[in-house]
């Protein structure tokens, strides 16, 4: 069943296309970001679906690939899961975002690596300071929230 769905290695190449062009808030290509949480995703011992999210976990929401396209793609059901879990819907409240999370099985590790990296210090430390302290106080909150006071 397993060989029916598409190889990390395929996720990835799908992924870094559907970002190409973007850059996150330094002006970085976003593909560092995707990959900064696929590869944490697997340091915190992620399973191949999980991987997997890591590297699409901002395309719905980013608008770079379609809810049609994650329903229809040769992924498992639990990455399809966890990405829409992450994709956060335009005027929701953290409260029900981070809900859904939890209530997700494997969606929290990934966040984890998403909120990790988007936390690094030498990130914020590029930002200006309002910038920073705005993004500083949101990751606070989304982690107490998921109740990863504390960690990463």
């Amino acid at each position: 069943m397993e060989d029916q769905y598409l190889s990390l290695s395929e996720v990835e190449t799908i992924a870094r296309r559907a970002h190409e062009g973007q850059v996150d808030k330094n002006g970085h290509p976003y593909g560092e970001h995707i990959a900064a949480v696929a590869e944490g995703t697997a340091a915190r011992g992620g399973s191949e679906a999980q991987i997997a999210a890591g590297w699409l976990h901002d395309t719905v929401e980013d608008g770079r690939l379609s809810r049609e396209w994650l329903a229809g793609a040769a992924l498992p059901e639990a990455t399809k899961a966890i990405v829409d879990a992450l994709t956060r819907r335009p005027e929701e409240p953290v409260e029900a975002y981070t809900a859904r999370i939890l209530a997700t099985p494997g969606a929290l590790l990934v966040k984890r690596a998403d909120l990790a990296h988007n936390s690094d210090p030498s990130r914020l430390a590029a930002l200006d300071r309002a910038t920073a302290e705005r993004l500083t106080a949101k990751y606070a909150r989304m982690r107490e929230l998921l109740g990863l006071t504390g960690e990463l």
